[in-house]
């Protein structure tokens, strides 16, 4: 349920650029850390692999949009879920994306402190793979790369507890610039380097085998998480019913293009190899071979990526850290999470534990042979399972709550007869079922780390989720009986959106009144 009137809620500070910039932040950086994996595994098929995974997440992008635009609460794809499909879904879809917001954390910090490392032969003369130890029977662990990721962490604990005026600033001013920087590496790129015969060369001679390609494109799909952080911050979002649909819209497209366009432009210039190599900086590394500008766009592309990947680590904290807010509000984790600062008015509890999973997380994977590529083995799991439960909870959300204003509707809809009255039927949510299953069987197949450790940390997850409900009395396969009419009313209220909210109102009277009508007959 809703806090109550005498709780502190999460302030509206949110503005449309502000939250463009919290989506960019989490899904414009992913191309800074994914090039170099997929790249690795796709190889000269790394433009298709990119295409396919960004046509899913244009599907998932658009059912955000709809769902977010309606339902302006944290949560996200968990809220939405819940909504259409009831409790236990509801914490499954929870619990799958806060894996991804708890590795969104640390994958990010580590590719972060990655592009930092692209400075230490010029000022040092040390490559930051030859600091690497043996621990034991544990091989090449980076302490040093670690430590600089894990100091990363503590400082955005400390700025998102602060507050989202500040963390939202910190988006929007390196988002912008980041915008700037990849158009530009784009634009030189295409005009002084590209060589379409080399990129036809390599598409032809160096493609992968299937199962290859199915790791890559699966891999492909972290260039796209993140459209969830503009959803986990509607709740904090002026106007979202307004805000949301359009910033959703343009990020799609925005992400969409650079994404291809990276990966298209990046097989023109360079052997796939060489990308491949540079895991840690593959942007850095494709804008230093741009002639005429690289010498400075190396570099400059270096200080981008780790900034940009900071603000994406950034908005991992803000999102798990919100999701657990909404979790703990609906009574799926204990209230405890549900506290607010008193004087920042942030969700401090979840920030600290579930930052600190991602430290965690951080650690665990240093003591592995490639921690980039044991934290991207894992992302996508919880991605994927989250997107097709929220799919579902689309289709399931038109049957059952058609009385709620939708400001904006995926596109592709067919009218049935549902009940005595006309219910849009989205084609598309399907389409996008069938598009995102397609990458979860493909994340089973091929990701050895992520096909046991994504379940296993959904059921250790359920097991907590079982002992609370038990504890408390409620339902553990059933839902808790909720007036979701009332809890939109509210929603609508706090996000001031008045004109739906007399939209709402009215759709509820003219059913009453029909109801009425009928009975009486």
């Amino acid at each position: 349920m809703t806090a109550t009137a005498d709780k502190l809620e999460l302030r509206r500070d949110v503005t449309v650029w502000g939250s463009y910039m919290w989506g960019y932040a989490d899904v414009g950086a992913d191309i800074y850390a994914a090039l170099g994996l997929v790249m690795l595994w796709a190889k000269g098929a790394t433009p298709l692999a990119f295409a396919l995974a960004g046509l899913v997440y244009i599907m998932i992008g658009l059912a955000y949009t709809e769902l977010a635009a309606t339902y302006p609460v944290a949560g996200g794809g968990q809220y939405f879920t819940l909504r259409g499909l009831g409790d236990f879904w509801g914490f499954v879809a929870g619990s799958a994306l806060l894996l991804d917001y708890t590795i969104d954390i640390a994958l990010f910090a580590t590719a972060s402190a990655g592009y930092i490392n692209f400075f230490l032969p010029y000022f040092f003369g040390i490559d930051i793979n030859s600091l690497a130890v043996s621990l034991g029977p544990l091989h090449h662990v980076n302490l040093v790369w670690m430590a600089e990721a894990l100091i990363l962490v503590i400082f955005l604990i400390a700025l998102n507890i602060r507050g989202m005026r500040e963390s939202s600033l910190l988006n929007e001013i390196l988002g912008a610039i980041d915008i700037l920087t990849e158009s530009s590496i784009i634009i030189f790129g295409f005009l002084f380097a590209w060589r379409p015969e080399m990129l036809a060369h390599q598409w032809l001679t160096q493609f992968p085998t299937l199962k290859e390609f199915a790791y890559g494109s699966s891999l492909a799909i972290i260039s796209f998480v993140g459209l969830e952080s503009i959803s986990q911050a509607a709740q904090e979002t002026k106007r979202p019913a307004t805000i949301v649909p359009r910033t959703s819209v343009s990020l799609i497209f925005t992400v969409f293009i650079f994404a291809t366009a990276f990966s298209t432009m990046s097989l023109g210039v360079l052997p796939w190899q060489e990308i491949a190599e540079s895991v840690g900086d593959p942007i850095a590394t494709l804008a230093h071979a741009i002639p005429f500008i690289g010498f400075i766009a190396g570099p400059f592309a270096a200080v981008l990526g780790a900034t940009i990947l900071l603000i994406s680590a950034n908005s991992g904290v803000m999102s798990a850290s919100r999701l657990t807010f909404a979790m703990s509000q609906f009574h799926f984790i204990s209230e405890w999470f549900n506290a607010v600062h008193p004087r920042f008015r942030t969700p401090y509890r979840t920030i600290i534990i579930f930052s600190g999973i991602g430290i965690l997380q951080i650690i665990l994977s240093f003591l592995t042979p490639n921690a980039m590529d044991t934290l991207g083995n894992m992302y996508a799991f919880g991605a994927t399972t989250g997107y097709i439960l929220v799919f579902i909870a689309l289709i399931k959300l038109r049957f059952t709550d058609p009385y709620s204003p939708r400001p904006y509707k995926v596109p592709l809809n067919i009218k049935i007869n549902y009940r005595g009255r006309q219910v849009d039927f989205p084609v598309l949510a399907v389409l996008g079922t069938l598009g995102i299953s397609t990458i979860l069987f493909e994340v089973i197949l091929t990701h050895a780390i992520g096909r046991i450790a994504g379940p296993a940390w959904v059921l250790l997850c359920f097991l907590y989720y079982a002992y609370y409900r038990r504890s408390k009395g409620y339902p553990v396969l059933g839902s808790i009986p909720r007036n979701w009419e009332e809890e939109q009313l509210k929603v609508l209220e706090a996000a001031e959106e008045y004109d739906l909210l007399e939209q709402y109102k009215l759709a509820l009277a003219e059913r009453d009144r029909k109801e009425a009508v009928s009975h009486a007959q």
